[in-house]
């Protein structure tokens, strides 16, 4: 939804004057934890419908029954708790590290005196008219512990059907096999300092902490794929330009079962977007897996990090949980239960009219209830955990619009301008950092879900930045699509210059335009120009894979090598000098190839894990990346912190930025608006954002044939210089020029033949 400029402020003032008063972080102590002299340890845990819960602690993670049992006492506000002093556990033989979980009771399975793990006594119905599914047979995690101690399913333990409700299932109990909560003392990890560079000066790597490093033999093999490994890689990605690496999802989520046979990709959960739990970081990744290891070890790496002034964020998957759905649509008893649904199904998941289905947006099994506020506190609390616990400094939110629901069950509907949804309690609790850089977090969200209107590309709040797939899609038919779908000049101009018509309409910046042409979902860099079409289900290690997109805007240049490498070129490169915040994806730096792969979420596989060995032509291309990202870095005139005019604001009779035709004249309305002309260059006036360069000209010639340029003026007493020219005659180690050696190219009405599919980038000087 759109609003006209002059009334955004006025709304956004209504939003946050009518915005409701929510309570401290975690205000309610949820979670287990020691008191301040570790004498006594406290459990309390959320839920507003049982009528029982059980406190259940044990002395090892798997095979043993439990050394003590407690009954919860409800408190105020439905929240459950029990206090135990560390003597009374010594004397019970709990001595060691302390594991725990929870057993419930309520409408739906009443609590009888007579019940035994295993049975039915007191049994009613897997789930109630009012959509409770409480089962006393199914051990609970606290869905605020802060680690846990396995995956539901392991190598050992490969029979995810006992967590399961439903006539076949319900009477499993899971006590002996099921993820236990760790109970966590304070940690000494120092997570260094933490950067406050602003978001619109940032080049952002997305990337999996397991393969980052499973290929790298530089780095022990112990720590290869773990948090520790990652840290080690900081110092390469600082020589690349990085400034902020984002890591695909590091909560807990099933993914044990990858190594029950490394060698294929059955079962596997690669990528991770199938959350257990919030607060913990996935111990699969660990070298450390003592208890507290992760957390330390977690920490330690963000450290490495920010040492060498990166940012760590790291994507958040509220719309759906590792619960998931329904294992049949015509089957409503039978549904997973790890933790949040056992303890307050309405409260934590999104249900349909009846209360007796998911309802889901995500194609995953089932919206989480972001528009309750319970729920939501525990969103809010697991973010705040991470950021001043471990120490991450923003967010990808995944399939973000869920978070912007207006109602809990029965409907779904995106309300951006809804003061109570979780997309503005996050903002209103969490503190954006400012457009100027300083304290604070980045917040960036996946506009998009699945039906109804989710699909919101420029329609996030204020505070939000978000992934720009206007822009992916507009560069890559730009590139591919040629003949085949009409992009005109004026559609590239908007993007390459921030995106004003998603973002300028609302009060939002440039900045809040996160640029990329390629994601960890969809094809590689490589492979968008050199497949016409996925194939996910080949052999190992490159599949097989099931899903991913048919419409990828892809093209393979008609199987000329040379011409995919420059069209990969082009890309990077339009990337890097767009307004608005770059995003490459890890690898594609060095041309990583999936072999047309466009959806390797389940492969834990050498080939999905980067490679550290680099023939020529990849050498050559991250040489490529490493001079344009410092090029961006160099000139800030690329990185606007608002949106370019089209006036002289500094008296020097050139534009802050004015667009050309390759002639040289003016690009008009006329010239943006016709879908045949595919050439478009503009000029940046240096001097009003202090650049060391006095203008930067870009020629982008989307043609399959050469088009001459005609320069424009480059300022009184300046001439234009070639910083690179993405065509392949140029290829090689030096095609961007480091400052300095930049090529004399003449003045004011020299002609410079940009080849087909090609870019020239010139600074005056």
């Amino acid at each position: 939804m759109k609003f006209h400029p002059t009334l955004t402020a006025a709304l956004l003032t209504c939003i946050l004057a009518g915005s409701p008063a929510w309570a401290a972080i975690n205000a309610s102590k949820l979670g287990a934890s020691y008191d301040a002299t570790n004498a006594n340890v406290t459990f309390k845990v959320y839920s507003s419908r049982a009528s029982r819960i059980e406190l259940l602690l044990y002395s090892t993670a798997t095979g043993t029954v439990e050394k003590a049992r407690y009954v919860m006492t409800l408190g105020t506000g439905g929240v459950w708790n029990s206090s135990i002093p560390v003597t009374t556990l010594n004397g019970q033989g709990l001595t060691g590290t302390l594991y725990y979980g929870y057993r419930a009771w309520g409408p739906n399975w009443p609590y009888s005196t007579s019940w035994v793990k295993g049975s039915a006594t007191g049994f009613i119905s897997d789930i109630d008219a009012s959509g409770n599914r409480f089962n006393p047979n199914k051990l609970l995690t606290d869905p605020y512990a802060r680690e846990l101690s396995h995956d539901p399913t392991t190598s050992t333990m490969n029979n995810g059907t006992i967590y399961a409700s439903g006539a076949t299932y319900r009477n499993i109990d899971t006590g002996n096999m099921a993820p236990k909560g760790i109970v966590l003392a304070g940690d000494t990890q120092s997570i260094g300092t933490k950067p406050t560079r602003a978001l619109k000066d940032d080049i952002v790597y997305e990337t999996h902490v397991r393969g980052l490093t499973m290929n790298d033999a530089s780095i022990t093999a112990a720590h290869r794929g773990t948090y520790k490994g990652a840290g080690l890689k900081a110092a390469y990605l600082a020589s690349l330009g990085v400034t902020a690496i984002e890591f695909l999802p590091v909560q807990e989520t099933q993914n044990d079962t990858n190594d029950s046979d490394p060698n294929t990709s059955a079962g596997d959960n690669y990528w991770g977007y199938m959350t257990l739990n919030y607060f913990a970081p996935d111990r699969r990744y660990a070298y450390d897996k003592t208890a507290g290891g992760p957390t330390r070890e977690f920490k330690e790496m963000v450290k490495a990090y920010h040492d060498q002034g990166i940012k760590v964020l790291i994507d958040v998957v509220y719309n759906h949980t590792g619960e998931g759905g329904a294992w049949s649509p015509t089957d409503k008893t039978t549904y997973n239960i790890y933790g949040m649904r056992g303890l307050d199904n309405p409260t934590y998941y999104s249900l349909t009219t009846d209360l007796q289905s998911s309802w889901d947006n995500t194609g995953v099994g089932g919206n989480y209830n972001s528009r309750n506020a319970i729920a939501q506190n525990l969103i809010v609390d697991s973010l705040a955990y991470w950021r001043d616990t471990l120490g991450v400094d923003g967010y990808r939110f995944d399939l973000a619009s869920v978070l912007g629901n207006t109602c809990q069950h029965g409907c779904y509907n995106f309300d951006k301008m809804d003061s109570g949804n979780a997309l503005n309690r996050i903002v209103a609790e969490l503190s954006p950092r400012p457009g100027t850089g300083g304290s604070g977090v980045d917040l960036i969200a996946e506009p998009w879900a699945i039906g109804g209107n989710s699909y919101q590309v420029g329609g996030f709040p204020s505070g939000w930045a978000e992934w720009n797939g206007m822009y992916r899609d507009t560069v890559r038919q730009a590139q591919n699509k040629l003949g085949s779908v009409a992009v005109t000049a004026g559609q590239l101009a908007t993007r390459f210059s921030g995106s004003s018509d998603l973002y300028g309409d609302d009060g939002r910046k440039p900045w809040h335009s996160v640029n990329f042409i390629t994601a960890h979902d969809g094809f590689s860099l490589k492979d968008l120009y050199s497949c016409n079409s996925k194939s996910n289900l080949q052999a190992w290690p490159y599949g097989p894979s099931d899903g991913g997109d048919d419409n990828n805007n892809s093209w393979d240049q008609g199987g000329i090598a040379a011409d995919q490498r420059r069209a990969a070129r082009n890309g990077l490169a339009l990337m890097m000098l767009s307004a608005g915040v770059p995003m490459l994806v890890g690898g594609d730096e060095a041309l990583h190839s999936m072999n047309c792969n466009n959806n390797p979420y389940n492969l834990d596989s050498s080939a999905n894990w980067l490679g550290w060995s680099w023939n020529t032509d990849q050498s050559n291309f991250q040489s490529f990346s490493k001079g344009m990202i410092a090029f961006r870095k160099a000139h800030p005139a690329l990185r606007p912190a608002n949106f370019y005019s089209s006036v002289d604001n500094n008296s020097n009779a050139m534009e802050q930025l004015r667009w050309f035709k390759p002639d040289g004249g003016m690009a008009d309305a006329t010239y943006f608006n016709d879908a045949a002309n595919h050439a478009i260059a503009w000029r940046i006036d240096g001097s009003e954002f202090g650049d060391s360069a006095a203008a930067i000209y870009v020629a982008h010639n989307a043609w399959s044939a050469q088009v001459n340029f005609t320069l424009p003026w480059p300022g009184a007493g300046k001439t234009w210089h070639r910083v690179t020219d993405t065509c392949t005659w140029a290829e090689g180690a030096t095609q961007v020029r480091a400052p300095g050696t930049e090529v004399l190219v003449g003045g004011e009405n020299t002609v410079y033949g940009v080849c087909g599919r090609g870019s020239l980038v010139l600074i005056a000087k």
